[in-house]
């Protein structure tokens, strides 16, 4: 009889393709996956440390699943209940007194031995199942080869872990130590995905632009491997594959051959997410990022000096501990150098055993509120500025999904914003030209430019002149 098995994901792109890995090793024991948790044998929470209180969160919908598994048990029914990811990982003895009725908790690097979990839980209900060990091998040396189809734009992960150690994250404690696939590896899932229909693929990495996988033929660590750049390279020559994307990018790794990918790789889309977090030197030491604004300018101008054309977007903290009134007003002045297409920015919250949680000089609630509102406010007209350039341009949007009213598709500029068309449903996975019409706050509207079945390549003009600031 088929079991069923509903994930839930939080946080970032990691998640959403790790919880696709997890029900492709779920798949052989016999899990479709549910639709609704209601239908479902098995619950998994694929978890996300990065915001404030994540933690608690999880464990209110714990509570509430916890009332599930006693309703399922009492009519005889199955019901397994298990917690992944990065909160899993932080906190899996606190879990274990704090829920004990959890069967399973595994780490992001564990979700591999899910079906060896399954049966210790089902051996020791009492007990359940806990693996949050760091393993030696890499995870992915033991996922199935195959794959289940992401659709028209799919997430491919090269990269895991961070040796950045900045003060604010928990990364490095619950992902681990930087480690880079095999570009063999890589390479073979993305024809794969190709395979399975993907047109865009976006490379996925806590750092992934720190990528260095052993090269096809070379034992991982007995070489000079290749860096993301020529991974790129390799990927644009897949037949069929038309979008390549990465993120997150770090500053400190941004090196010549990945910038000279940006000139060289039309496949390269023209947006790059390139986190600063602040623009205050004082502040970015704190931090330990271990780069200056001034050094984040220069990356940004080698950047935009090989695709003018470029968009970026950058993450932001507000408040960090000892923020002043001029650190803060430093990173206002980075912010209109730079011009973000979007942008994401948050107040600092402490995160338990990191070490910018016992700096002192915390800056009260109200000071980060009042700072975060005129970042955001600054970021959002630049954004704005950015979406209506494009008015009146022709660009390439590549139809991914269904739009919001009955026939109309949506799908994504070259610089990663929501267009929505009026389109057949036969050009669902097509690139088309579209003339945009309108720009929102969030998206674009537009209409296709001619009635040609599918745009032969990606133009090398036609894209919105991007608003200096």
């Amino acid at each position: 009889m088929t079991k069923r098995v509903y994930i839930k994901t939080y946080g970032c792109q990691m998640n959403v393709y790790d919880s696709a890995r997890m029900a492709d090793v779920l798949a052989p024991l016999g899990f479709a996956v549910a639709e609704s948790l209601e239908d479902a044998d098995m619950v998994v929470l694929n978890t996300c440390h990065i915001r404030e209180k994540a933690a608690e969160k999880v464990y209110s919908e714990l509570g509430r699943l916890n009332r599930l598994k006693r309703r399922r048990r009492a009519s005889g029914g199955e019901f397994l209940i298990a917690v992944a990811g990065c909160v899993a990982q932080a906190e899996g003895e606190e879990m274990r007194r704090r829920a004990p009725f959890v069967d399973i908790v595994c780490g992001p690097q564990a979700y591999h031995r899910l079906p060896e979990l399954i049966e210790r839980a089902k051996s020791d209900p009492a007990r359940g199942a806990f693996d949050t060990e760091f393993p030696v091998e890499s995870k992915f040396d033991h996922l199935p080869e195959a794959a289940s189809p992401q659709g028209v734009s799919a997430f491919l992960s090269v990269q895991e872990g961070c040796d950045k150690f900045c003060t604010f994250c928990v990364v490095p404690y619950t992902r681990g130590a930087e480690l880079s696939r095999p570009v063999a590896a890589v390479l073979a899932e993305a024809r794969r995905l190709v395979g399975h229909g993907a047109r865009e693929i976006t490379l996925l990495g806590q750092n992934v632009n720190a990528y260095h996988g052993a090269a096809p033929g070379e034992s991982a660590g007995g070489g000079t491997g290749w860096g993301l750049g020529r991974l790129v390279r390799a990927l644009a020559a897949i037949e069929g594959l038309r979008r390549i994307r990465y993120t997150t990018s770090h500053p400190l790794d941004m090196d010549d051959e990945l910038i000279a990918a940006h000139r060289d790789v039309p496949a390269l889309m023209p947006f790059l997410h390139l986190p600063v977090q602040s623009g205050s030197d004082a502040v970015l030491a704190r931090m330990n990022r271990r780069h200056d604004a001034d050094a984040y300018r220069r990356v940004v101008g080698r950047l935009r000096a090989a695709r003018p054309d470029l968009a970026l977007s950058s993450d932001f903290i507000v408040g960090f501990p000892g923020e002043s009134d001029a650190d803060f007003a430093a990173t206002l002045r980075l912010v209109e150098d730079v011009f973000y297409a979007q942008a994401f920015s948050f107040k600092y919250s402490p995160r338990p055993g990191t070490p910018a949680a016992e700096m002192p000089d915390q800056v009260p609630e109200v000071v980060k509120a009042e700072r975060l509102a005129e970042l955001q406010a600054l970021l959002k007209r630049q954004q704005d500025r950015f979406n209506r350039a494009a008015v009146g341009q022709t660009m390439p949007v590549l139809f991914d999904r269904p739009g919001r009213s009955a026939g109309q598709l949506a799908g994504r500029s070259p610089w990663l914003q929501p267009v929505h068309v009026d389109a057949d449903a036969r050009d669902m996975g097509t690139m088309r030209d579209v003339r945009i019409l309108a720009a929102h706050a969030n998206s674009l509207a537009g209409e296709l430019a001619s009635q040609a079945t599918a745009v032969a390549s990606v133009p090398d003009a036609a894209e919105p002149e991007r608003v200096p600031a």
